[in-house]
C-alpha cells in the first residue's frame, strides 16, 4: 500500500508559485483513504483491532484490543467458578460417602462380633425369612417344572416320529396296513394330547416365573433397602450416643447437634422403609395365594385329564384357564430369520 502511494506521488505534478515554493497538493480521495488505511492498520497492533473492511473509527467496525481481552477474562473466570463449584460438589459427596461407609462398617462389625446393638422388628423380620425360603422353594418348583417340560418335550416328539414311521409302513406294508394304522393314530393323538399339556405346563411355568423373578424379587429389593437403613440408623444412633456420653464443650455440643441432625434423618428413612416393606410383604401374600391357587389347579386338572386319556377334559382345562397353545412349528425361526 506504502507503494501505491508512492507511485501516485511521483506521478502528480507539483505546481511552484511566484516565490518559488511548492503549492498545495490537490485533493485526492484515493490517496486521502490509502493514508488513513495505513495509519489505522499501522504495525502497532496491540491497540486496535480491525473486526470489518472499514477504515477505521467506531463506524469501522474497530474494537479495543482490552476490551476483548477483558471479555475473555471474564469468561474465563466463570468457568473457573463452575468447574470449582463442581469439584467441592464432588469432594464434598465423596467425603460424606467416606464418613457413612466407615460408620456402617463399624457398625456391621460391632454386631457381628456381639459388641453393637441393633434395631429389630422381630415380627417384620420373621415375614422376611417366610418370604426367601418361600421364594427358594418356588425356584425348585420352577427348575423341575422345567425339566419336566424338556423331558416331556422330547417324549412329544418321539411319539411323532414314531406316528409318521407307522403311518409309512402302513402304507407299505398291506399285510399290516390295519395294525400300522391302528398305532399310527394312537400316537398321533396322543402327541396331540402331549401338545396341550405342555401348553398348559408352560403357562403354568411362566406363571410361577413372574411370581419368583418379578413380584417377589421386587420386595426383595426393598428389603435390601430396608435393611442398609437399619445398618445406617444403628450407625448414627450409635455415633449419638457415644458423643453424648462424652465431654460438652463448644466443640463437642456442635458436633452432638450434627450427630442428632444426622440421627433423625437416618431415622425418618429407616420408618419409612420399614412401612413400604410392611405393605408390598401384605400385597405379595395376596397376590401369592391368588396366583397359585389359579395356577396349582390349572396344573393338576391337566396332568390328571392326560393320564386319564380324558381329551375333552385336557381341552376344558386349557379354555377355562384361558391357555393359548403355539401353532407347530412356531418356535422354530422362519427361513427370513436364518439368513
Amino acid at each position: 500500500m506504502a507503494d501505491n502511494i508512492m507511485s501516485k506521488a511521483a506521478t502528480m505534478e507539483i505546481p511552484i508559485n511566484s516565490n518559488g515554493d511548492t503549492g498545495s497538493l490537490p485533493e485526492d480521495d484515493s490517496l486521502e483513504q490509502d493514508l488513513q488505511q495505513v495509519m489505522v492498520s499501522g504495525p502497532n497492533l496491540n491497540e486496535t483491532s480491525i473486526v470489518s473492511g472499514g477504515y477505521g473509527g467506531p463506524a469501522g467496525g474497530i474494537i479495543p484490543t482490552s476490551t476483548i481481552k477483558g471479555s475473555l477474562n471474564h469468561n474465563n473466570g466463570s468457568t473457573e467458578e463452575v468447574s470449582r463449584g463442581v469439584a467441592v460438589e464432588k469432594l464434598d459427596s465423596v467425603k460424606k460417602w467416606g464418613i457413612n461407609t466407615y460408620k456402617c462398617t463399624k457398625q456391621m462389625f460391632s454386631e457381628k462380633f456381639g459388641r453393637g446393638s441393633r434395631t429389630v422388628d422381630l415380627e417384620l423380620e420373621a415375614q422376611i425369612d417366610v418370604l426367601r425360603d418361600t421364594k427358594s422353594k418356588y425356584e425348585n418348583i420352577l427348575r423341575l417344572a422345567t425339566a419336566l417340560i424338556t423331558h416331556f418335550q422330547n417324549m412329544v416328539q418321539t411319539q411323532q416320529a414314531l406316528g409318521d414311521t407307522f403311518t409309512d409302513l402302513s402304507q407299505k406294508s398291506p399285510e399290516l396296513q390295519d395294525e400300522f394304522g391302528y398305532n399310527a393314530e394312537t400316537q398321533k393323538l396322543l402327541c396331540k394330547n402331549g401338545e396341550s399339556l405342555l401348553g398348559a405346563i408352560n403357562f403354568f411355568v411362566s406363571s410361577v416365573n413372574t411370581l419368583v423373578n418379578k413380584t417377589m424379587e421386587d420386595t426383595l429389593m426393598t428389603i435390601k433397602q430396608y435393611e442398609n437403613a437399619r445398618l445406617e440408623f444403628d450407625a448414627y444412633r450409635s455415633d449419638l450416643e457415644e458423643l453424648s456420653l462424652g465431654p460438652r464443650d463448644a466443640a463437642a455440643m456442635v458436633r452432638i447437634e450434627m450427630a442428632q441432625h444426622e440421627y433423625h434423618l437416618h431415622r425418618e428413612k429407616y420408618e419409612r422403609l420399614r412401612s413400604d416393606v410392611s405393605i408390598k410383604m401384605k400385597f405379595l401374600e395376596e397376590n401369592k395365594v391368588k396366583v397359585m391357587h389359579k395356577q396349582l389347579l390349572l396344573f393338576h386338572n391337566a396332568i390328571s385329564a392326560y393320564f386319564a386319556g380324558n381329551q375333552q377334559q385336557l381341552e376344558q382345562t386349557l379354555i377355562q384357564f384361558n391357555v393359548k397353545l403355539k401353532p407347530p412349528g412356531s418356535d422354530k425361526p422362519s427361513w427370513l430369520e436364518e439368513q
